[in-house]
This record gives structure tokens, sequence and C-alpha cells, in this order.
């Protein structure tokens, strides 16, 4: 039996005995640790941190739900912005009439009138609400009435109209929706870099329990062989007639105990490394049932102080920043609700000019010769240059006011709006108080997982010197190979604690850099 035993004992403190340094791995011990070669020997696809996170970005359905959602709000905010763009626009016709001739001048029965038109030019909204609106409009005028001067006839003009709004329409009032749609791509931006944020950290915490459950498998594993080894020792032991079939049935007990915690810890295992496969959206290949996680958790924990972790947090989460913007276009929205509940009062003026030519024709009237001035004889160009050179001015300018009566539709939205601001206010004002929680909450268990690792280690420590004197009394006769097993099992309690305490820290690490959009120090992945 000695021969079994104590190789065994050995085994397990050169198994399950952890490093001096808590923030190293089991999986750096030497390589013949019994635990490493067991850890090593199981099946499954090894994975890295990196390479899980980099496949979840790109198979995640809540980033590429929130990558939709910032299209979207691009796309609304790109058409806002559209109703400021200048946009020409033109138009051309040609007309042709027949009517009797009722005058008494021209000899003519039926009047043939041909006319042909065209317009063109630019108009744009300003974002503080003013019109601009520049036109050219051309005719030519054709008649076989006698009785013309010119003919053809060629006419243009030319203007530049404006119209400002004082009151309804001015200033935010008419840019509020388009700043509006500007802060919600703010707010789904921030949303979007929050999802991705979540989502390493989702990987990250998922893949150090991923971490600790292949570590407490392998340590299980280890226990399962050596107690089905003590069972064997039992049994030549009782045909020898050295001891009694109670110590056999504890043997029995003892490894039926084992078989069922390593199928718990299978499952566990199984469970976590599927957990892992549905953020990436990937199956390990086929031929393989789990992955296996290969990466050691972060030890070099520096955390700021809790007040720099508050301002890190508010200043920089993009949850509460993606709220913050909501409350920004809730308020440009009221802003601009409140001038357009006002009468509408507007100034409308024009500057331009005419221009006027064509093909000289004398017309006899009253025993003579009419023909006009010279200098209009001339095309289209020639009405051009005049508009230009506004040979023939005209401009207006004026006031016009609409009043509705009640001003109910104008204050009726711009209560809406408000009421809506508030409640962003008070919304953004819930989220801060939440986040200030959960860091404070992080940072308590932060700042402790220094300790948490160094007392999970005492512990383990502990527990091996219980095996080390076990070995010493079982040599002496003083204990029997089950009470060693037994301190075998409480090994692998505090092991298993030792890895709960690394992977805690670990993914409280992750937490608080998300929390902080990964400025705090120390709470890298």
């Amino acid at each position: 039996m000695l021969r079994r035993i104590v190789p065994f004992g050995l085994f397990l403190l050169a198994a399950l005995a952890p490093p001096a340094d808590a923030a190293s791995s089991m999986l750096s011990e030497r390589p013949d640790s019994a635990l490493a070669r067991t850890i090593r020997s199981l099946e499954g696809v090894p994975l890295h941190l990196g390479d899980a996170v980099k496949q979840a970005l790109e198979e995640a359905t809540d980033v590429r739900a929130a990558r939709a959602a910032l299209r979207a709000a691009h796309g609304a905010m790109r058409r806002e912005r559209g109703a400021f763009d200048p946009e020409l626009f033109a138009d051309a016709s040609r007309s042709s009439d027949e009517n009797p001739n009722t005058s008494p001048f021209s000899s003519v029965l039926v009047l043939h009138d041909r006319t042909s038109q065209a317009t063109a030019g630019a108009r744009v909204t300003l974002p503080i609400g003013t019109e601009l609106t520049a036109s050219l409009q051309t005719s030519k005028f054709e008649t076989n009435n006698d009785f013309v001067t010119l003919d053809p006839q060629y006419q243009t003009a030319g203007k530049l109209e404006i119209t400002q709004p004082l009151l309804k329409g001015f200033g935010p009032g008419t840019w509020g929706e388009w700043k509006g749609t500007q802060r919600e791509y703010e707010s789904a931006r921030a949303r979007y870099d929050d999802t991705v944020l979540g989502t390493r950290t989702k990987v990250a915490q998922t893949y150090w329990d991923l971490y600790a459950a292949v570590r407490d498998y392998g340590v299980d594993q280890v226990l399962r062989d050596g107690a089905q080894a003590l069972l064997e020792e039992a049994e030549l032991r009782a045909r020898a007639g050295l001891v009694g079939p109670g110590q056999v049935a504890n043997a029995r007990v003892f490894l039926a105990e084992r078989e069922q915690s390593l199928l718990d810890r299978e499952e566990q295992l199984d469970a976590v490394s599927d957990q892992i496969g549905t953020l990436m959206g990937r199956r390990p290949e086929e031929g393989h049932s789990r992955y296996l996680a290969v990466d050691e958790p972060p030890s070099d924990y520096a955390p700021d102080s809790l007040a720099a972790l508050l301002e890190q947090a508010v200043a920089r989460n993009r949850s509460l920043t993606a709220v913050r913007r909501d409350v920004e276009a809730a308020r440009v929205r009221a802003r601009g609700a409140r001038w357009n509940m006002l009468p509408q009062l507007d100034f409308v003026g024009s500057l331009g000019g005419n221009g006027l030519a064509g093909r000289r024709l004398p017309v006899s009237f009253g025993g003579g010769t009419v023909l006009l001035d010279p200098s209009l004889e001339g095309d289209f160009s020639d009405t051009w240059s005049d508009v230009w050179d506004r040979k023939l001015p005209t401009w207006s300018a004026g006031l016009r006011l609409t009043v509705p009566i009640g001003l109910r539709a104008g204050a009726g939205e711009h209560e809406r709006l408000q009421g809506e601001l508030e409640g962003a206010e008070q919304a953004y004002l819930a989220a801060r108080r939440a986040l200030e929680d959960e860091v404070r909450a992080a940072y308590r268990e932060f700042t402790n997982s220094k300790k948490r690792v160094e007392a999970a280690r005492m512990g383990a420590d502990a527990s091996l010197e219980q095996v080390r004197i076990g070995l010493l009394e079982f040599r002496a006769g003083r204990t029997s190979a089950f009470e060693l097993v037994r301190l075998a099992g409480d090994v692998a309690t505090a092991q298993q604690r030792y890895s709960a305490a690394l992977t805690r820290a670990a993914k409280t690490a992750a937490e608080l850099r998300r929390l902080t959009s990964g400025e705090s120090a120390g709470a890298e992945q």
C-alpha cells in the first residue's frame, strides 16, 4: 500500500501546489506537474482571449444591432442636414395660341402667338431660417400681329429674393431638428462604443470563467485518478487480509463521489465553452467538443483612487454619454419649439432687373411710321446683359405677419418637447447614480482582489501542509489512506478557491474597464 499511496500524495503535492507568486497561473507550473500535464491532455480547441474578442466583435448580434442603429441615426442626421443644401431648379415651356383679332389697327383676322419660356435658378435655406432664391426668367414672344414693334420679342427678368423669419422659424426654430439629430447620432455612436466595450467585457469575463472551469476540471480529474488508485490498493490489501471490507467500501464511496464531481465539472466546463462559443458565433471544429482557455489572468492590479474612477466614469462612460446626448437633443428641440410657438413675422425683400430686346418692326400709325429705339435691337444675350447691369432695376421690401388664433399648436408642441426634456434629464440623473453605484461596488471588489488572491494562496499552502503532515503520519501508521485522500479533497477545494480568486479579480478589472471606458489604470482585460 505504501508504494501506491505515498506516490499518490507526492503526486497531489506536485500537481496541486500553487506557485509562490499569487499572480502566476497553474498552467505555468514546471513540466512534470501532474495538474499541468492533465490540463494539457484535455480534449478541446485552445483559445486565446484576443481571438475570442475579435471573433465576438465580428459576430455578436448586439454589436451588429448597435451598428445598424448608428447607421440609421447617421441617415437621419444627413436627411435633416439636407434641408440646408442648395438646390437648383429649372423649367422650360413653349406654347401657341390662336385668337380672333379684335383690334381695328391690325389687318390679320386670326392672331397666331407663340411663346417660349425658360426659368432657372438656385435656392437655399440657411440654418438661421433665411431663405434665399436667385432666379432668371427669360421668354421669346412671336406673333403675326402687324401692329407690334418687336417680333420676335426677347424679355428677361432676374431677381434675388430673401425671406428672413423674425419670430417663428428664426434660428433654433429652423435648425433645432437638425441639431437634435446630430445629438442623436452622437448618442448612437456612444451606445455603439458602449456595446463594443460591453461585448469585450462579457467575452473576457466568460473567458476567465472558462479558465477556472478548465483548471477545476483538471483538479477533479487528478483526484478521481487518485481515488481509483486508492480503491485498487484497498482491494489488494483486503484480499491479503490486511484490511476489512469497510476500508474497501470507503474507497468505493470516495471514488463514486469523485466520479460524480468530475462529471459535474465536465458539464460546467462544456456549459461555459458553449457560452463563449455563442458570444463568438462559432463552435469548435468538428471532432472537438469544447474550447480550452490558454491565457493567464492578469495579475498587475494598480487601481486609481475611487474619486478618480468616479470622475473618469462620469466623463467617459459611453452609456452615460449616450444618455447625456439624448438630453442635449431634447434640449435643442425644446428651444426650437419655444421660437416656433410665436407668431410668424417675416421680412420679405427682392433685388433684380429686367431686360428687353428683339427685332424691330416699323409700324404704320396715324399716317406715319413708328420705329422703336435702336438700343432695343438684339437677342437673348442683350436682355441678359441688361439684367446683370440692372439697366432696368427692380426692388421690393416688406413684412409679412401670420398670427394663429390661440397659438395652441405651437404652444402644445413646446409643452410636449419640454416634458420630454425633463424626462430625459431625470433619466440622465438616474443613469449617473446607477453608474456611480456600479463603480463603487466594483472598486471595493477591485481593491480587495489582491488580498483575496493572497488569502486563497495561503489556504492552498495550508492544505498542502496538511497533506505533507498526513503523509508523515501515514508512514508512522497513525492515519489511514482514506484520511490522506480526504486531505487531498481539501487541497482541491482550496485550489478551486484560488482559481476563483484569480478569475474574480480579472473579471472585476474587465468590468472597471467598461465602466470607465478603458481609462482606469490596471483594468486591462
